[in-house]
């Protein structure tokens, strides 16, 4: 059985426009299905990104995963990566599994499972299909001021004020 609740906005749709840039995945293409390595039940792997395009003055980089689809009123957040230098424009799969598999200078917040690390998705059994939104954004600082202590939401408090661009791919997932 289905439970049926209304669909969660775009959660970037009330925010500052921003310039917008490219982001893939060789796991998934925007609006298709995560495969069952992402998710927390089989594999809780973080995906392969790219990123291209970013515009110009970015001086470092945020990865985030939002679940804006979850049961709360308050979405759920699957990864937080902050402080990734400019230069870096990709993360292989994996890279969510701790801070020693980030790059030098960039490091994770916990996340909604309270893991400094990529929490695979966990659609609760029978729920409508549930939005990924994986967003790479640009920074216009070396560093986004917050510790590894803050939780996603910070960041995000942060990010609306030092954002230059966004790239942004869905992937979805159900059980």
């Amino acid at each position: 059985m289905t439970i049926e609740r209304p669909r969660a906005e775009d959660p970037y749709a009330k925010l500052s426009k921003v310039a917008s840039f490219a982001a893939t995945s060789k796991a998934f293409t925007d609006g298709s299905p995560l495969p069952d390595e992402q998710a927390s039940h089989d594999g809780n792997t973080s995906p392969q990104l790219s990123w291209s395009g970013a515009p110009e003055g970015t001086k470092s980089f945020v990865v985030t995963c939002f679940d804006p689809d979850a049961p709360t009123p308050s979405g759920f957040w699957h990864w937080t990566v902050v402080d990734l230098p400019s230069d870096i424009t990709d993360l292989e799969a994996g890279a969510g599994a701790s801070d020693d598999a980030l790059p030098t200078g960039a490091f994770h917040v916990r996340s909604d499972t309270g893991e400094k690390a990529f929490s695979g998705a966990a659609p609760p059994e029978g729920d409508h299909t549930h939005r990924y939104y994986f967003v790479v954004h640009a920074v216009g600082e070396e560093s986004l001021g917050v510790d590894g202590d803050v939780s996603p939401t910070v960041v995000a408090f942060n990010l609306a004020f030092k954002t230059l661009g966004r790239a942004v791919i869905v992937g979805t997932y159900q059980l």
